[in-house]
């Protein structure tokens, strides 16, 4: 008869007791689950949250509770998100925001690497190039050579310094050779535009769209590799000659780091439940939300692709010189 390995067997007491009781995952979830969202009840993000949660509520059979901690443009519910206990009990709702944007503009009470697990890419959301009713072009082409033919730089909305609008018209100076004068909004430029205020405005399809249905401003562009199913008439960037200029708000789920792989892979398989059920399909599709692939889903895929992110934005953001007052 064979005598058992003590060394192995004190090795394995010890790493249960390194992991500790409160981070043990076999019946996870036991209790309620909180999504920090870190804006405001009844905005974009917080919608397809609430959608996505109520789905992960019947999968997990918990109430999964939506905390909106507003202030400071996210960073405030971000910040207290990270601090908390990693046992997949808080997750915080992220984006190109907080999780992109900010680190590259701030000075932060957290890193968006070291503080935070990647968990799951939730939807995005892509923005289109708009411009007022009169505007004499009538496609990206046209567009780009009255750009150029310009005297002074055409004027752009945008929802403030460092906002998606912004860069997004950074993006698009440099990548055409052309000149603009950004103008900031306090609430939504979309106003502006539709006065004849601003010539151009690069805003989420989302906003656009109601406005170019009715008539309103005039459609020249997606900034994405295909045309969108909400909006199949208005060609892609990459149909129109410009194939990188893509631009995209997403929206995801962190959790804070250290928790264990096995609570954020039940985590990221619950919303993976839930992208799949063809009612919260159908709804995110009306709010013009796309649904990521299953293969972007997983948290490896998403890990990288919020580094491909930051890799992309962070160069523009520091060569176009953008420091926030904090």
């Amino acid at each position: 008869m064979r005598k058992p390995n003590v060394l192995l067997s004190m090795l394995s007491v010890l790493a249960l007791l390194r992991v500790g009781p409160s981070f043990a995952a076999p019946d996870y979830p036991s209790g309620p689950i909180t999504i920090v969202v870190p804006y405001g009840a009844g905005g974009p993000s917080d919608v397809l949250t609430r959608i996505v949660a109520e789905r992960m509520r019947i999968v997990f059979g918990q109430r999964v509770v939506i905390e909106n901690v507003t202030g400071a443009a996210g960073r405030i519910g971000t910040a207290r998100a990270a601090r908390m206990p990693p046992d997949g009990y808080t997750l915080v709702q992220g984006g190109a925001a907080t999780h992109v944007v900010h680190p590259a503009m701030h000075k932060l009470s957290y890193d968006v690497f070291a503080d935070f697990e990647a968990v799951s890419l939730l939807a995005e959301t892509t923005f289109m190039v708009v411009g007022r009713k009169n505007l004499p072009a009538n496609n990206l082409r046209e567009l780009i050579s009255w750009l150029k033919a310009k005297a002074e730089p055409a004027t752009q909305g945008t929802t403030g310094v460092g906002s998606t609008s912004h860069l997004a018209g950074i993006l698009l100076q440099k990548q055409t050779g052309t000149r603009l004068d950004f103008v900031p909004y306090r609430s939504t430029p979309m106003t502006g535009l539709v006065a004849g205020e601003i010539d151009l405005l690069i805003d989420q399809v989302s906003n656009a769209l109601p406005q170019v249905r009715s008539g309103t401003i005039k459609p020249f562009v997606v900034a994405a590799s295909r045309r969108l199913t909400a909006a199949p008439d208005i060609p892609s960037t990459a149909q129109a000659g410009l194939p990188n200029f893509q631009v995209s708000n997403w929206v995801a789920l962190f959790a804070p780091k250290g928790t264990p792989k096995d609570i954020t892979s039940k985590i990221n398989g619950a919303v993976g439940a839930s992208l799949a059920d063809p009612i919260v399909r159908a709804r995110l599709a009306e709010l013009a939300w796309e649904i990521p692939s299953p293969d972007q889903l997983g948290p490896e895929a998403f890990a990288k692709f919020h580094r491909a992110e930051i890799e992309r934005w962070w160069p523009i953001i520091k060569d176009a010189g953008i420091q926030a007052d904090d």
